[in-house]
């Protein structure tokens, strides 16, 4: 298994024959909005895509969405959509979902929703997210992370965005993925707590997990604090960070 990250939440995973595209935002720099309006203002993303992202990309197969409604564009934006419904990619999602991209065009393929589905060869798990509580937490659309089990290759967990919920935690202690992939950039609004997992719940699912954990959604957004060097010298001070990866965007990842 190969995970490439390309950008804030959109990286690409390799099976032997399915290369998987999950939450694409592939629009240029600075091409979207804001998502702070009291501090700076800085339009997003805050970083092009790397240069071999177009390489990558070309060998995709399928997408998995893992929210997309509510106007979360970091995991869904317009040239996304372009760029799927040009190539017909087929796009993974859980019924709820299934509608909003219908009416986009989009060629739609819906997961089944009871535990342990197939997929391809495997299987695929959807675990419930949490992306924020109170008042913003109504706001927003929660989605799912995804456990998938595929022959031969290292059980892997996608969490989608969330807070380190009782769910999360219960996934990452029995489920007990080889590889998590973990959203870790602290993102918040001018208003309201953390909606997504910050430093300090990447150190504890550390603790939680036997296995390799991926911290992505850094560095890209203008609401999420997290660096990369921050949160590794963190976890080294912990004696965690012979499990923690932390890719910059355009590194491949193999296990």
């Amino acid at each position: 298994m190969k995970i490439t990250q390309l950008r804030n939440a959109t990286l690409i995973v390799e099976f032997a024959e399915v290369r998987l595209l999950v939450d694409p935002m592939l629009a240029a720099k600075g091409q979207l909005p804001t998502l702070k309006y009291f501090a700076r203002r800085r339009r997003n993303p805050l970083v092009e895509l790397p240069d071999n992202a177009s390489t990558h990309l070309q060998r995709v197969t399928h997408c998995l969405i893992t929210h997309c409604q509510k106007g979360h564009f970091d995991h869904l934006d317009r040239a996304a959509i372009h760029w799927l419904r040009a190539g017909n990619i087929p796009v993974l999602c859980v019924a709820e979902d299934a509608d909003y991209l219908r009416k986009r065009r989009l060629n739609v393929q819906v997961l089944p929703d009871h535990t342990g589905c197939a997929f391809f060869n495997g299987s695929i798990q959807a675990i419930p997210c949490l992306h924020g509580e109170g008042l913003i937490g109504r706001l927003m659309a929660h989605g799912y992370g995804y456990f998938i089990q595929i022959p031969g290759e290292p059980s892997l967990y996608i969490a989608g965005d969330t807070l380190l919920t009782a769910q999360v935690r219960q996934c990452l202690i029995e489920l007990e993925p080889a590889v998590s992939v973990l959203p870790a950039g602290g993102a918040r609004f001018d208003i309201g707590g953390e909606i997504i997992m910050g430093q300090a719940d990447i150190l504890a699912a550390l603790q939680l997990s036997k296995g390799i954990v991926i911290a992505n959604h850094l560095e890209a957004l203008d609401h999420c604090p997290v660096s990369r060097i921050g949160l590794l010298q963190a976890a080294v001070e912990q004696g965690l960070g012979q499990r923690l990866r932390v890719p910059l965007d355009g590194q491949t990842l193999e296990f």
